[in-house]
C-alpha cells in the first residue's frame, strides 16, 4: 500500500535527537518510502533549553540536507519542512508572531511551487485541516507537543489564540501524555478549541510502554485521531513503523488505516 504521508519525522541530521549524519537521514527516508510513505515532513524539535532551534536554524539545516537527496531522488519520498513546537511561553510567542514553522501548504499554491522545483519549506500561504467554506480563512496546521507529565494552565485558551493567529494545533502523540492516561476527556477542551490529534503509530506495538498503548487503542476506538505518523528518529525505527502499521490495520481495518496515514495527513497539508 502506497501514498502515505508522514507528518512527524526526525530525518534532518545533527539538529536534535534524530539522526546524527546525512547518511542516516537518507537511510531513514529510504526505509520509510519502502514502508509506503511517499511524502515525509521533517519536524525537528523547537524546544528552548533542550533543542535551541529557531526557524532560521531549522531552515538552514533543511537546506544543508538537500544536496544529499539529489542523487537518490528516485528512491526517496518527497520531503518538506516543519517543526515540533514545544508549547512553552517562548515558542508560543514565536508562533503567534509568525516565527514558527507550521506545516507547508501543499494545495494549489504548493503544487505550483513543486512544479517549478521549489517544494519544501514552511513559509507562505494558509493550509491545514478540513476544507474551509468559501470565503473563510483556512487555518494552517502546526505541530505542537506538551510536557508529558501535565498540561500547562489555560491550554485551551492558548489554542484559541493560535487559531486567531491563523494556526490549527496538531497535537503530537497525545497517547504519550500522563493526563490522557488518567482520563482522555482532558482532550475535549482542546478539540473544542479546534485542535486535531496525531497518533504516533508505534505506540500500538508498545514502543512507549503499556499505558501509551492502551491510551492509543482507546482513542482509536473513539475515532479521536485525525492522522497517524511515524515519529521516526533513526533508520532502525522504520521496521517498528512497519509492524505498527500492520497493528493499526488489524485494529481499525484497511479503510480507516488509509484515512489516518493518507487522507487525514493530506487534509492537514491542504491537499
Amino acid at each position: 500500500m502506497r501514498g502515505f504521508v508522514d507528518l512527524h519525522c526526525h530525518w534532518i541530521a545533527g539538529i536534535d535527537d534524530g539522526v546524527k549524519t546525512p547518511e542516516e537521514g537518507i537511510d531513514l527516508l529510504r526505509r520509510l518510502r519502502a514502508a509506503g510513505f511517499d511524502v515525509v515532513v521533517a519536524t525537528p524539535h523547537m524546544r528552548p533549553g533542550m533543542f535551541d532551534n529557531d526557524r532560521p536554524a531549522l531552515e538552514h539545516a533543511f537546506a544543508s540536507m538537500r544536496p544529499h537527496l539529489v542523487e537518490r531522488r528516485e528512491e526517496l519520498p518527497d520531503v518538506h519542512l516543519s517543526s515540533e513546537h514545544f508549547l512553552d511561553d517562548v515558542v508560543f510567542g514565536r508562533l503567534v508572531k509568525g516565527q514558527g514553522l507550521p506545516y507547508p501548504d501543499l494545495g494549489t499554491e504548493g503544487r505550483r511551487h513543486r512544479e517549478s522545483g521549489c517544494e519544501g519549506g514552511g513559509g507562505g500561504g494558509p493550509g491545514g485541516g478540513a476544507p474551509a467554506p468559501p470565503g473563510a480563512r483556512r487555518l494552517r496546521g502546526v505541530l505542537v507537543e506538551l510536557n508529558p507529565r501535565g498540561f500547562p494552565p489555560q491550554l485551551q485558551h492558548r489554542f484559541f489564540d493560535l487559531a486567531r493567529a491563523g494556526l490549527r494545533p496538531v497535537l503530537a502523540h497525545p497517547e504519550r501524555y500522563e493526563p490522557v492516561w488518567k482520563d482522555d476527556r482532558c482532550l475535549d477542551p482542546l478539540l473544542d478549541a479546534g485542535a486535531c490529534l496525531l497518533l504516533d503509530v508505534c505506540a500500538l506495538v508498545g514502543k512507549y510502554g503499556r499505558a501509551s498503548r492502551k491510551a492509543a487503542e482507546k482513542l482509536l476506538d473513539e475515532e479521536a485521531y485525525e492522522a497517524a505518523c511515524s515519529d521516526a528518529h533513526r533508520p532502525s525505527d522504520a521496521a517498528v513503523v512497519v509492524e505498527a502499521i500492520e497493528a493499526l490495520e488489524k485494529r481499525v481495518g484497511a479503510t480507516e488505516a488509509v484515512r489516518l496515514l493518507r487522507d487525514g495527513p493530506q487534509g492537514i497539508l491542504g491537499l
